[in-house]
């Protein structure tokens, strides 16, 4: 196989050999703590501009299946393993990783010490890179790397959301439309909100609220989406046009636009939170989640306004909000629920697309909130107990 070289905006050098297609790529360089999900992570729009590095030392091993992809086409800028499954054991698979890279045009490396490359990311942060099996002079490379632009300001929706309206329709009975706005939404999400007997309506992330509204639908739905929440600025402004006219479900970018809707600022983590072994705190049941991941940004949940209990804060211009979930590792903010309007956010993935199912009741909640603020019952999603129920 032909060398590759991956080099840090930092001048960190990692020499290695090139697999899947030939080329340069350059992206902010992040990695991933999951033992398995390769396929799901590779095919995540939230992964836009980024060289994803797997944490598990052999990635392959159960090949390729058209089940597992949650979208039309490979989102990562560039792939890094340790050691490469070049053969897949799986009875599932319908093609090995190798392949599967070259066909999608995906620059990749393998004979990396991929536990110094996190150990360096973890202590000094996510960083620009460039991988390369073709510029393989690091001074050359790396001059590249210092030229690309930084994952903070910039703006990746418009990539990877619908360009034009799109309806998915449940297999049964319609009992709810959901407008969601597409930011680079799962499949997985989709089938998630479909699931609960719902007509989704995948929206632009442009879409105005007027838009929305002509659509009398029954709950807004925020999605997933890859780059910094502060660029996404026509979503949150139709996000907070709605606030309190319909229940409001926002997941991963989508809570962090939720937070900036409610009015609280977003910020960079040092390295973000991506993989399938977080465990998030559920405050008001005390209970804890191991939840799946991928996000570089959260919500400041002090900027929310005057704090009136414990984690619990007074926005300007939509009442109470809690921050509802905490991630246990950092005490970062995971989740979000307004105690005055219909709205509520996580920060992770509950369709578990890859993951643990711990968290797939919130889909059910958004359906319980939707149908009890549709019928008069609720109008707060603190108001519902565990079971869905009006408390």
């Amino acid at each position: 196989m032909p060398d590759a070289l991956l080099v840090l905006e930092d001048g960190t050098v990692f020499r290695g050999r090139s697999v899947g297609a030939t080329g340069t790529v350059l992206g902010e360089a992040v990695f991933n703590t999951g033992m398995t999900g390769y396929q799901e992570v590779l095919t995540d729009p939230s992964y836009r501009g980024q060289i994803v590095a797997m944490t598990a030392a052999h990635v392959g091993n159960y090949g390729m299946h058209p089940d597992h992809a949650e979208s039309d086409a490979m989102q990562v800028a560039g792939f890094v393993v340790r050691e490469m499954a070049h053969r897949p054991s799986s009875w599932r698979a319908r093609g090995d990783l190798p392949q599967a890279l070259h066909d999608a045009g995906v620059v990749g490396i393998e004979d990396v010490d991929t536990r110094r490359l996190t150990r360096r990311l973890r202590e000094h942060g996510a960083m620009r890179a460039g991988l390369s099996s073709e510029v393989l002079d690091v001074d050359a490379l790396l001059a590249l790397v210092r030229e690309s632009p930084s994952m903070e300001g910039r703006e990746l929706v418009s990539e990877v959301g619908v360009r034009e309206p799109r309806v998915v329709r449940p297999d049964g009975d319609v009992r709810l439309r959901v407008a969601a706005l597409d930011l680079g939404m799962k499949r997985s999400m989709v089938t998630g909100l479909a699931g609960l007997g719902a007509e989704v309506h995948l929206l632009p992330s442009t879409t105005t609220a007027d838009e929305v509204r002509a659509l009398e639908p029954d709950g807004l739905f925020v999605s997933n989406g890859p780059g910094d929440p502060a660029t996404v600025e026509a979503a949150v402004a139709t996000t907070a046009a709605l606030l309190g006219e319909v229940p409001v479900f926002g997941i991963c970018l989508g809570s962090q636009l939720l937070g900036r809707a409610l009015g609280a600022d977003t910020y960079k983590l040092a390295f973000g939170h991506r993989g399938i072994n977080q465990p998030v705190l559920r405050r008001r049941e005390g209970v804890v989640e191991i939840t799946s991941h991928n996000h570089g940004f959260a919500v400041d949940a002090a900027s929310l306004g005057e704090r009136v209990g414990e984690q619990r804060y007074r926005t300007a211009a939509h009442g109470e909000v809690e921050v509802s979930h905490v991630n246990l590792n950092d005490d970062v903010c995971e989740g979000l629920a307004a105690a005055d309007v219909p709205a509520f956010s996580v920060q992770y993935h509950p369709e578990a697309a890859p993951g643990p199912s711990d968290a797939r009741y919130l889909f059910d909640r958004f359906a319980d909130l939707m149908l009890a603020v549709r019928d008069g019952r609720a109008r707060s999603v603190l108001e519902l107990d565990v079971t869905g129920e009006v408390a």
